[in-house]
């Protein structure tokens, strides 16, 4: 009787702990390991489906940048370059075309004053004085357009580092101002500020009628830089000092590369020194003898010559014009200013809108 009471304990021991057999038949009634992954995964398959049908998360400033078409920056480039090269190749054209067909006219005129004009004597004279002419011309145009084009590269630099500059102020002061009631908010319009009213302000014609060195000195009382850093700093400057202090010197390399540095006079003395020239060129037709031999016409070859040299230096000096010009040029920094402060105020935006 001990022995069976024994023998009854341990199966009911077996049984309680095992959770699967019974007395009679241990394996009989044991849960399939499959059944059980099969009502786990129809168990796990129901908060999935309802994930899928929450809303979705706002838009970053990627997503909202990549959204912008592609298409009116693609035509506004088109549309730049066309106007630049109507305002090179234009006028360059007329003033060839001009020169083309008053030649014979010029040549003529010279004749009639002397007669005695045509000798080999004067036209070797005139051949020396437009070589040394045309030296000194291109010396002084090769400069300048070097000069205006590292400018050009310079500005270029300087805008991708104000840029970056100001795109590390935006992410430091997310970090420090944060949580902090209305100071983020107001921190955020200080720099749309300063993007709308400094960063961006030559990139209309209409913000051209100050120069850089004067708003470089004429600071305004308000200065969003300035208010930032003392919004952020107690009694000391704040982390951010060294991010407003190398923002600054960017700008200021910026508003240097801005600063015209070739005066009008130096244009205008260019312009003398190439009327010079091509005044030179029908002195030459006329001193030579097969001028005469040519028959005068706008077909011949000096007069094709004299227009084409005439196209040629215009539109050298309208390309070192289309250099100096801050704006509305293919030459110009505008349009990719817009481009790189695109995604810089889209960000701005988003934080404005407590999407970040």
């Amino acid at each position: 009787t001990t022995k069976s009471v024994i023998a009854i304990m341990i199966m009911m021991t077996t049984t309680s702990v095992n959770g699967f057999a019974t007395v009679g038949n241990p394996m009989s009634h044991r849960i399939n390991p499959s059944s059980l992954r099969k009502h786990s995964n129809t168990h796990i398959a129901v908060p999935t489906t309802m994930m899928t049908t929450t809303a979705s998360p706002p838009p970053t400033a990627t997503q909202l940048f990549a959204s912008i078409p592609k298409s009116q920056s693609t035509n506004f480039s088109l549309k730049t370059q066309t106007k630049t090269l109507l305002r090179v190749t234009l006028p360059s054209l007329l003033f060839g075309i001009a020169a083309t067909f008053s030649y014979p006219s010029i040549v003529r005129f010279l004749l009639q004053k002397s007669p005695h004009f045509p000798c080999a004597a004067t036209a070797d004279m005139i051949g020396h004085f437009l070589s040394f002419l045309g030296l000194l011309y291109g010396l002084l145009v090769g400069q300048t357009y070097g000069f205006v084009y590292t400018q050009q590269e310079s500005l270029y630099y300087a805008l991708f580092n104000e840029v970056t500059e100001a795109k590390s102020l935006l992410e430091q002061v997310a970090l420090v101002c944060q949580g902090r009631g209305s100071m983020y908010p107001k921190v955020l319009t200080k720099i749309r500020d300063y993007i709308t009213n400094d960063l961006k302000k030559f990139c209309t014609k209409k913000d051209n009628k100050m120069s850089p060195s004067e708003l470089l000195s004429a600071r305004p009382i308000d200065d969003p830089l300035e208010s930032i850093m003392y919004m952020t700093s107690v009694g000391e400057p704040g982390l951010i000092y060294q991010t407003i202090r190398s923002l600054r010197q960017a700008r200021s390399a910026r508003l240097g590369a801005l600063q015209r540095k070739v005066p009008p006079v130096h244009i205008m003395l260019l312009w003398i020194l190439s009327f010079f020239i091509l005044g030179a060129f029908p002195l030459f037709g006329a001193a030579s003898s097969s001028s005469l031999s040519s028959g005068l016409s706008w077909k011949s070859v000096p007069a094709l010559l004299f227009g084409i040299i005439t196209f040629a230096d215009v539109l050298t000096k309208r390309l070192v014009g289309e250099l100096l010009q801050p704006v509305g040029g293919a030459y110009n920094v505008d349009e990719v200013l817009n481009v790189m402060v695109r995604g810089l105020e889209c960000e701005l935006e988003e934080r404005m809108g407590g999407m970040r």
